[in-house]
């Protein structure tokens, strides 16, 4: 499994070549829209903000809004770690607080849900294929972030220490 260094480390360095693959579609658009969307996608809305992290500390103040996520979610769970449904579901838990602080503050001013939810439709329609290509980005920071902490079941586990006697001597190494 890698370090939380090793994995930024890695979306840093692959962001320009994961956004440079739609240059040919949607030009600096493409680029930018991929590699800012795989960048945020692994710093960010990393699959390790199910444990206290570094993607989770970047959050700032804002962390505490991962806190019920965080302990409903068993860290490497599917629903964490898993390809396409730990990207949806960090995207919809997200969502969720996006709408409630919307309902909370419509008294303060603040658009509506209805309000909001036409303006995503309007950016919808507009910038689709720049808006899929950011999702691809997300994803993609996953799977890699996958693929560096590997198999979980291929790595050593930890050993327990054996217990020690309240003299002191180990309890399976007394010789009789």
């Amino acid at each position: 499994m890698a370090s939380g260094r090793s994995h930024d480390r890695a979306i840093c360095w692959l962001c320009v070549p994961f956004g440079l693959l739609w240059w040919p579609w949607l030009g600096l658009a493409g680029v930018v829209s991929g590699g800012g969307g795989f960048l945020v996608g692994g710093l960010w809305l990393s699959p390790d903000l199910d444990t206290i992290s570094r993607p989770l500390r970047r959050w700032g103040p804002l962390a505490l809004i991962w806190q019920p996520y965080r302990r409903c979610l068993r860290h490497r769970s599917i629903a964490s770690h898993g390809p396409l449904l730990g990207t949806g579901l960090r995207l919809a838990y997200l969502a969720a607080w996006l709408l409630a602080f919307s309902l909370l503050l419509q008294p303060f001013g603040a658009p509506s849900p209805r309000a909001l939810a036409a303006g995503l439709q309007a950016l919808w329609s507009a910038y689709s294929g720049l808006l899929l290509v950011a999702l691809a980005g997300l994803e993609a920071s996953s799977w890699l972030h996958l693929l560096q902490d590997g198999d979980p079941d291929a790595r050593p586990r930890r050993r327990r220490p054996r217990r020690r006697h309240s003299s002191g001597i180990r309890a399976r190494s007394v010789r009789r």
